[in-house]
């Protein structure tokens, strides 16, 4: 049966702002669900959009909720948000220049009409800012979905989705298709599973404990703390302070230290390990010193003891003592980026001790430099965080790191200096307060637990409840995107990533590899011999 669309299929009921309610017309959506044009044919469906004419404008509004008019089997009432308004053309009635915002609303008794596939190109139409494209608008195989970089950039990002939903695919897309935009970007990348040196083999710098080659004595004052005390309390504070002493007289002992007239125990100058435990002995046979000399033994054998542990030679090796800091910051941030814009830090082979005092370290520096560089032309660096509740967690799961100070710091602060924070978590629940509203724009993948979905929803805007309210029936590779880097909040389906781009996330088939036997003992030796040698 074909239906007839001028009369539309519904009218306005009631209106509310941002929340208003539609009557459709049962029989029309029925109707219209054999329609040639999916879009039309999805007409009136939780997700879909509808539209009405208000004077020489089309209001366009997003379908929430559905429910039977009480005692009409014929009527259903549903729940819209407005998301916008456009043009009407004179001759052809057709929607055009699409805009955010709604400046008159309709009146109840105003007809209500599906939105057509050439609606939505107009909706979803890109405008001229610098932007990617990531995939297409649902329910459509044709509209390409436009995220727009420097607004995306500019206020920070999350990517949200419990796993197994294509996360990790989703995330390597999307810096893929930025770096292909800007082959001379500066992107840093965390990742504590090792999976996306795969992704960027050929367009970016990987490094690992092999070759990040990171020095100690880049540390600030308080990562310090975090790696050479070992108490709590009163007895730390006492450590705290006979450790500031020490430290400001061993990094003032160097060249450059003596150089600078007023040093401070948090500036990033070279000093050697051997100068440091030099100086803590001669404090304790001091004649002066109040106190027993527990302190000192304690920070001395800590300092020997991560000498001397080749896990950690990768930070603190006696051939980081050189003033390598230029190199490192060059290496690292990629400037300049001999077309491999993006640095992989893989801290899957660092000692979990010790992980969160090197993400720190690269966090805070990304920001320092940026605060110290601000009179020089700019350049902005993206730092994306890989489960990122694991290093900004919230008050139940903290434990006073420093990591998740600096990361708040970013989220809060970073936008001023030009630093773009990107979160990736599967638990925006775990996550710290604040740091999820101070992101801009939200890409949310489907997530299964409530506690995860009220979060996004708390830190969404108004306008995206209907969307929201589909993100537990999202399919795997597909997102619902809102906020600073979309025109309109949009529900896309990624596109394919090739093999060669992808992430080594993929999750194991058992069936296929319980099948397979042999070589049972040369794993196992192989396995042990490097589990020794602790990767080396």
């Amino acid at each position: 049966m074909h239906y007839d669309l001028s009369r539309g299929f519904g009218m306005v009921f009631e209106i509310a702002g941002s929340s208003s309610q539609v009557l459709l017309d049962a029989a029309a959506m029925e109707a219209l669900s054999s329609h040639e044009d999916p879009v039309v044919a999805s007409a009136g469906q939780v997700g879909s959009q509808v539209k009405m004419r208000v004077g020489n404008a089309w209001l366009i509004a997003n379908v929430r909720t559905l429910k039977l008019l009480d005692g009409h089997d014929d009527s259903i009432v549903a729940a819209i948000d407005f998301l916008g308004e456009g043009d009407e053309e004179k001759l052809t009635g057709k929607l055009y220049r699409f805009r955010r915002g709604v400046t008159r609303y309709p009146t109840p008794g105003t007809p209500v009409f599906p939105v057509s596939t050439g609606d939505l190109k107009q909706i979803y139409a890109a405008d001229d800012r610098a932007y990617v494209d990531i995939g297409t608008v649902y329910p459509t195989r044709d509209i390409r979905a436009a995220l727009y970089v420097d607004a995306l950039l500019g206020k920070h990002f999350a990517l949200l989705g419990s796993t197994g939903t294509g996360k990790s695919t989703a995330a390597a897309l999307i810096l893929h298709r930025i770096c292909e935009l800007a082959p001379s970007g500066h992107i840093v990348m965390i990742d504590p599973h090792g999976e996306y040196g795969a992704a960027f083999k050929t367009n970016g710098a990987i490094y690992d404990v092999s070759n990040l080659q990171m020095p100690y004595w880049l540390m600030n004052f308080e990562e310090h703390c975090e790696v050479f005390l070992t108490t709590s309390g009163s007895e730390r504070q006492v450590d705290a302070d006979i450790f500031a002493k020490c430290l400001l007289a061993a990094r003032g002992k160097g060249r450059i230290g003596q150089e600078i007239a007023k040093l401070t125990v948090d500036a990033p100058i070279p000093y050697l390990l051997s100068d440091l435990t030099n100086i803590i002995t001669n404090e304790m046979g001091k004649m002066d010193r109040a106190g027993d000399t527990a302190p000192y033994m304690r920070l001395k054998s800590k300092i020997d003891e991560i000498k001397a542990d080749p896990r950690y030679s990768f930070m603190f090796s006696g051939m980081l003592v050189a003033d390598t800091m230029a190199d490192f910051i060059e290496r690292v941030f990629r400037l300049p980026g001999d077309g491999r814009p993006i640095s992989i830090i893989d801290v899957s082979g660092v000692p979990s001790e010790i992980t969160s005092v090197v993400v720190a370290v690269l966090s805070r520096m990304v920001f320092d430099f940026a605060i110290w560089s601000r009179n020089e032309p700019q350049r902005p660096i993206l730092l994306v965080c890989e489960e990122a509740h694991r290093y900004i967690p919230n008050e139940a799961n903290a434990n006073g790191s420093s990591v998740g100070k600096i990361l708040s710091r970013i989220a809060k602060e970073g936008r001023k200096y030009g630093v773009s924070l990107g979160l990736i978590t599967q638990r925006p629940s775990d996550l710290a307060e604040g740091v999820l509203s101070q992101c801009g724009t939200i890409i949310s993948m489907r997530l299964n637990n409530d506690r995860d979905q009220s979060f996004v929803r708390a830190a969404m805007p108004e306008g995206a409840r209907g969307f929201l309210d589909s993100i537990p029936a999202l399919r795997n590779r597909e997102c619902i995107v809102c906020g600073e880097g979309v025109g309109v909040p949009v529900r896309v389906a990624f596109d394919d990533l090739e093999e060669i781009k992808r992430p080594a996330s993929a999750d194991p088939l058992f069936s296929e590899l319980w099948r397979e036997v042999g070589q049972e003992e040369e794993i196992i030796g192989r396995t042990i011999k490097r589990w020794r040698a602790q990767g080396r």
